[in-house]
């Protein structure tokens, strides 16, 4: 059994809570420091949200949770969620009526969950805090780092210092985690130690944050009763350069954004009286100013602040068997896929996976160093999570254009019609949209990223002809959509009848 270590976890957001509960629960003694201030603390909590509260929690994040050994954090966390069942795409017909398409995720009828990022962090605190092995820093920064004497120095800002200098603290530690966002103070100290390859990339996109506010006069006193849209969607108003979101909230709000390029916002802050401003939402935007009255529009738009977004990469996550970097401090992503969080959370899971493996492979070595057994642990963790981070990284791009444009685009549509039914009604393929592995599943990303692309090709292959002619292409594609509306009013008892077809769309796959 692996002797009892000191675990500093750097960083007490989501994915930092999470570590610390990992490895908590394993009988170690953790020590969480935080930048900023308790956000249970009410005067702390609008200081510690620069960035939208609301977050889009899938089955890698849900997982992540379940493995922790905490029962009650997923009851409690998942009671307060609203399940998104799929985007709510808005628009202006060209007669100048509005309209709304739904577009649900998952041909199975599954959903994302919306979380209050506040109030999902608030509950692992208050599991933290009942954990006798866990201690809390408020208010330290991380000023240095000697990954090879196992040492960190903080100071400590909890306003004691009245104009002087921030004390300073020394504290020793057998390993830390750093959970402490894109612009990490861990990874910073981490790359004196390694050859760290890394990437940072800030997109031609700014982004605001709005709000819907319930309706004033429900019709009842239940909670649904209070949106004004649809609470079960994600809701997009897409165009070709920029895109306005609005995700539930759980008191009947929406958290609204705008993501542009930045020359948009420049416009738009052109005119101090902010007159254009509903205007602009009008012409991209058709129904927000419904939604949103003018006024609101402009008060918002003046005083959120406009935020760039930033992509980073780097390898490796680890140095020797003292530190670790997860979640954005590892790979900080653009939010269009909602995996920034889940991802995080998922870092946990398999890092502590590892590091369980490698003590169950080492518990009967004579003399078993624990340092020894983590760093081989670490290299292997380095090993397989940089190609997926990457992964992910890089697929949250590409939706940014999915969710702009692709999702008005036929062939997008068809190509996502034609891999749900083949799903539903083929299931032995195997065959899932690139949304449901990644938001549905929790298989490798870059795995994902693979069998998106093989789908893909047989796809195009198979209705471009390239296999069979020019002539065949077409009829496969037919057959295929024949035999699935066979399937579909034929559902029982005629699955010998339907054997030909399933070799036929097997044939296709093989043949690729």
């Amino acid at each position: 059994m692996e002797k009892k270590q000191k675990i500093v976890v750097i960083g007490a957001g989501p994915v930092g809570s999470l570590a610390a509960l990992y490895a908590a629960t394993r009988g170690n003694d953790v020590e969480i420091y935080e930048l900023r201030g308790d956000l249970r603390d009410p005067s702390t909590t609008p200081l510690n949200f620069t960035k939208s509260i609301n977050l889009a929690l899938s089955e890698r994040g849900l997982n992540a949770m379940r493995h922790s050994g905490q029962p009650k954090l997923i009851e409690n966390v998942t009671a307060a969620t609203i399940p998104m069942t799929g985007r709510m795409i808005h628009g202006r017909k060209p007669n100048g009526q509005l309209y709304e398409e739904a577009q649900d995720y998952d041909v199975h009828g599954r959903a994302i969950l919306a979380a209050d990022r506040g109030g999902l962090n608030k509950r692992m605190l208050d599991i933290l805090a009942e954990m006798p092995n866990v201690t809390f820093f408020f208010n330290h920064k991380l000023t240095g780092a000697d990954f090879n004497k196992n040492k960190a120095w903080f100071e400590v800002k909890d306003g004691s210092e009245k104009g002087q200098r921030p004390r300073e603290i020394e504290a020793d530690f057998d390993f830390m985690i750093g959970a402490d966002g894109a612009h990490s103070a861990v990874r910073y100290h981490l790359m004196k130690y390694t050859r760290m390859d890394y990437e940072q990339q800030y997109i031609d996109t700014l982004w605001c944050e709005f709000q819907i506010q319930p309706k004033e006069n429900p019709e009842d006193d239940t909670l649904m009763s209070k949106f004004r849209i649809s609470p079960n969607h994600l809701h997009i108003w897409p165009g070709k350069k920029f895109m306005f979101i609005a995700i539930p909230s759980d008191d009947g709000t929406f958290t609204c954004t705008l993501f542009a390029p930045a020359e948009f916002y420049t416009f738009l802050e052109s005119d101090p009286s902010g007159a254009h401003i509903p205007d602009f939402f009008d012409n991209y935007f058709p129904g927000v100013t419904d939604l949103i009255p003018p006024a609101q529009l402009i008060s918002s738009f003046h005083s959120n602040p406009h935020l760039p977004l930033i992509s980073i990469k780097c390898k490796p996550h680890h140095y020797s068997s003292s530190v670790v970097i997860v979640g954005d401090a590892a790979h900080a992503m653009v939010p269009f896929y909602g995996q920034g969080m889940n991802a995080g959370l998922e870092d946990v899971r398999i890092l502590f996976d590892i590091l369980d493996k490698h003590i169950r492979m080492d518990e009967n070595t004579v003399d078993q160093d624990p340092a020894s057994t983590r760093e081989r642990a670490l290299d292997e963790y380095s090993r397989v999570r940089v190609q997926d981070a990457h992964a992910i990284n890089d697929l949250a791009l590409q939706n940014y254009v999915e969710m702009r444009a692709s999702v008005l685009s036929p062939t997008y549509r068809f190509r996502k019609w034609l891999e749900e039914q083949l799903s539903k009604y083929v299931p032995s393929l195997g065959w899932q949209t690139k949304y449901s592995r990644v938001s549905f599943g929790n298989e490798r990303y870059s795995e994902v990223v693979k069998k998106s692309d093989h789908q893909g090709k047989v796809l195009m292959r198979a209705l471009s002809g390239l296999m069979f002619g020019a002539v065949g292409g077409p009829l496969i594609a037919m057959g295929v959509v024949m035999a699935i509306r066979y399937r579909r009013a034929m559902d029982v008892g005629l699955r010998a009848a339907m054997g030909n077809v399933d070799s036929m769309v097997e044939y296709m796959t093989m043949n690729r």
